[in-house]
């Protein structure tokens, strides 16, 4: 178990075993930074630093660097075909990361293989997210360097099986091994490495703090929710997206239709559906921000961790806790 913690921390550069997961909306460079600064690893989402937060690409990176005292922050790369111009957009993303010094990287939604080829050839590494064994055997034999483990608590898109199965099934690839979801706490860290994972990734936890460029009524719905509040909906993006049970997501409902369910499974539908969906959540973005953030009107993606949240805290606490809780158990 310490062994694949310190193969982590030697391929990443951190010297916490956390990850401060990607999140749209909510990775502004000052929570990527803060995370980063404290010993973890922050991973950049560029829709969220580009579009949301309104930084131009590369200087937005040279931002994080900056306040992250040049401490190691990674990049997240969603690999999926939707169209050409998303596809070369992304190429560019990822070129112009590493030009930047970035060399961890967690690609989903697709083949990682062109990501890992370009990585590698400057010495980084590549993380890609999975929900079962198909799904990382197909990455492990597109040469990524390591797992993350998307399992059923998670926030945003889930899995569909529980931390500890989830672990012994992907185990026998021989990768290392992330765990997403669940990890609210510090103890909750502690007992996550102890299975056996190399790294934990954290999402909902990190909304909850300082840094977090979020509306304030998210965070304090992530602090007073408890796990019975977490529901899963296909009305967002057309596949499970784990949210807090507002107002809004009652009257919006838990799935799709037919018709999307028959575009999801089809080779070529489902990157068309996937546009449409991805579309739609950025206009309800810039619909929800517009309309004051009551909980009403807006979706607050966040994972069963709520339940062990319980106060908004400065990021760089967050890890030293968590930090601590680990430490003691070597």
């Amino acid at each position: 178990m310490i062994d694949a913690q310190q193969r982590f921390l030697q391929q990443t550069g951190a010297t916490v075993p956390l990850i401060c997961g990607p999140m749209y909306p909510c990775s502004n460079p000052e929570l990527v930074a803060a995370v980063s600064k404290a010993g973890g690893i922050g991973v950049v989402q560029p829709i969220s630093l580009t579009y949301v937060h309104g930084h131009e690409y590369r200087e937005g990176l040279r931002l994080i660097h900056r306040l992250a005292d040049e401490r190691p922050f990674g990049f997240n790369a969603l690999v999926e075909k939707s169209s050409r111009v998303y596809e070369q957009r992304m190429i560019s993303w990822v070129e112009i990361a590493l030009e930047e010094g970035v060399r961890f990287f967690v690609t989903s939604l697709g083949n990682p293989r062109w990501v890992v080829d370009k990585v590698h050839a400057v010495g980084g590494v590549v993380y890609h997210d999975v929900v079962n064994t198909r799904w990382g055997e197909k990455a492990r034999d597109e040469g990524v360097d390591g797992l993350v483990a998307v399992n059923n608590r998670a926030g945003g898109h889930l899995g569909g099986k529980d931390p500890r199965t989830l672990f012994d099934e992907l185990a026998p690839l021989g990768l290392p091994l992330v765990s997403a979801g669940g990890v609210g706490s510090a103890p909750e860290f502690a007992q996550a490495l102890a299975l056996g994972y190399a790294a934990v990734q954290l999402g909902t936890r990190f909304i909850a703090t300082s840094e977090c460029k979020t509306g304030e009524a998210y965070k304090r719905a992530i602090v007073v929710a408890k796990e019975r509040d977490i529901v899963s909906t296909e009305r967002l993006s057309g596949v499970p997206v784990s949210v807090i049970n507002t107002p809004y997501i009652q009257r919006l409902g838990t799935t799709v239709g037919w018709f999307w369910r028959w575009m999801f499974k089809g080779r070529k539908t489902k990157h068309w559906a996937r546009t449409w969906f991805g579309v739609l959540g950025l206009w309800r973005l810039k619909r929800d921000q517009q309309r004051g953030g009551t909980g009403n009107n807006e979706y607050w993606q966040a994972g069963r961790s709520v339940e062990t949240i319980d106060a908004v805290l400065p990021a760089g606490d967050v890890v030293r806790a968590f930090d601590a809780a680990w430490r003691a158990t070597l």
